[in-house]
């Protein structure tokens, strides 16, 4: 019913997620390993690459309105969408679940425990690297600035959400009380 109407949907796995994972510590090893070398960012920006060659290939199909593209994701997927929309205009309009943040902020005010605990072992290694006993905001900022550089800074969410505009721009956070 949707494609009679111009609709199309694409579902894509992120970079070290479901069938690109080649086993379950997948994500974690490249978490890891952009820790230790630089070498990768899977955090965010080698998805958000793919879905820039996405729009490439969205926007040279026939049957498909490039003006008309939009992109959504919920956590990761949320930060992914978030970040592809100010990178590539062609997504018209964007709407992120529960993937936007302030990271400073977060690092400022020690708000930063639930996205950290979401990919703890990264965090654990840098500790162990830094000589530290516990994960700090020191540790957090260093990881950020290495596996995600400028996520704290010049790509975080005062500065990268407001290059989104005038395109429409939904964002659905939220807390459980």
């Amino acid at each position: 019913a949707y494609a009679s109407r111009g609709y199309i949907a694409i579902s894509v796995d992120s970079r070290y997620h479901g069938e690109r994972a080649k086993d379950a510590t997948t994500y974690r090893d490249a978490l890891i390993s952009a820790w230790k070398t630089g070498d990768t960012m899977p955090f965010i920006y080698d998805t958000v690459w793919d879905l820039i060659k996405l729009a490439d290939y969205l926007t040279q199909r026939e049957d498909i309105d490039p003006s008309r593209i939009g992109i959504t994701g919920i956590s990761l997927g949320g930060m992914h969408a978030w970040f592809a929309a100010a990178a590539d205009t062609r997504y018209a309009v964007v709407s992120p679940l529960i993937g936007v943040q302030g990271f400073r902020w977060a690092i400022d005010n020690d708000k930063w425990q639930g996205r950290v605990d979401s990919i703890k072992p990264v965090f654990e290694a840098a500790r162990d690297d830094l000589g530290k006993t516990a994960i700090d905001k020191e540790v957090v900022e260093k990881v950020w600035d290495r596996i995600a550089p400028g996520l704290a800074s010049q790509f975080d969410s005062p500065y990268s959400i407001p290059s989104i505009a005038p395109r429409p721009l939904l964002i659905l956070n939220g807390k459980i009380l």
